[in-house]
């Protein structure tokens, strides 16, 4: 591979690229994983007691201190409750966590870009794989839940997957571009957990969209994560089959953003060497 060469911005060369290092972004991504949790006493075990305790503190802080209820008809249950506030909490923590770390992975890997010859673009794939794999336990905490609240799981959960693809597409597709920009720009780093936060509550997590004004409800359908939400609380809990119509516009959207995001990437990537 030689150094001077321009370097490859098609899909095609994305798709190769995961291809052909697909073993080594996944040793990676398990190096990633176990390496959060080293030293501990509970080690990896962590990672399913941190949405069990999560699930249980949120239930406790909305439905029993705020008496939140959802939306305007029927209060139901806590237990309830939570399980819904529960699944817009894991698509928001798969976004922000993927987004949050983005900026820093070029700095945290200097080596990999000074000393070797190392393919850069899979380091935001592999701090999606990472938070992919909380999201997955987390959604496993989530089911169990709703077996034990309800008696079942809907079998609209086989949809699951391809409602939550184009978020992961999206997301990797605004990762390489805040990787990039992290190099260049130091302070990117700062802002984005702030802004992650605000995400949290702009987005319908703590609340449906149908409790808020007609007249707003299409404006927060501009926010990335509402159509997600919607969609995810409707195959995991309501049984309702997903929009597909509107998962093909968002995917649609979610690839060309990534492509730029891959594109602008590997057109910056070769000032890395100069800036670090």
């Amino acid at each position: 591979m030689n150094p001077h060469a321009p370097a490859p911005i098609s899909l095609f060369s994305l798709l190769k690229s995961v291809w052909s290092n697909w073993n080594l972004i996944q040793q990676m991504t398990k190096r990633d994983v176990i390496g959060r949790y080293k030293g501990s006493m509970m080690g990896i075990l962590w990672s399913f007691a941190n949405p069990i305790l999560l699930l249980v503190i949120y239930s406790l802080v909305f439905s029993v201190v705020f008496k939140a209820r959802w939306g305007t008809g029927e209060p139901g249950s806590k237990s309830e409750f939570a399980i819904l506030l529960f699944t817009g909490m894991i698509v928001h923590s798969l976004f922000a966590e993927t987004l949050t770390r983005a900026p820093t992975l070029i700095l945290s890997n200097i080596s990999y870009v000074k000393k070797v010859v190392f393919p850069l673009e899979i380091l935001p794939i592999i701090a999606m794989g990472t938070s992919f794999f909380h999201a997955l336990v987390s959604i496993g905490v989530l089911l169990a839940a709703q077996l034990l609240v309800h008696g079942t799981i809907p079998w609209t959960v086989v949809f699951l997957p391809l409602v939550i693809a184009p978020l992961i597409v999206l997301s990797l597709g605004l990762a390489w571009i805040l990787a990039s920009l992290g190099v260049y720009l130091r302070d990117v780093a700062h802002p984005i957990g702030l802004l992650m936060t605000l995400l949290l509550f702009a987005s319908p997590v703590f609340y449906p969209i149908s409790a808020l004004p007609v007249e707003i409800q299409p404006w927060l359908m501009l926010n990335p994560l509402t159509f997600i939400i919607e969609q995810a609380r409707a195959v995991l809990i309501a049984g309702l089959m997903p929009d597909f119509a509107g998962l093909a516009i968002y995917a649609a959207i979610a690839i060309s953003i990534a492509w730029a995001g891959y594109s602008w990437f590997q057109k910056t990537r070769k000032g890395f060497a100069n800036v670090l």
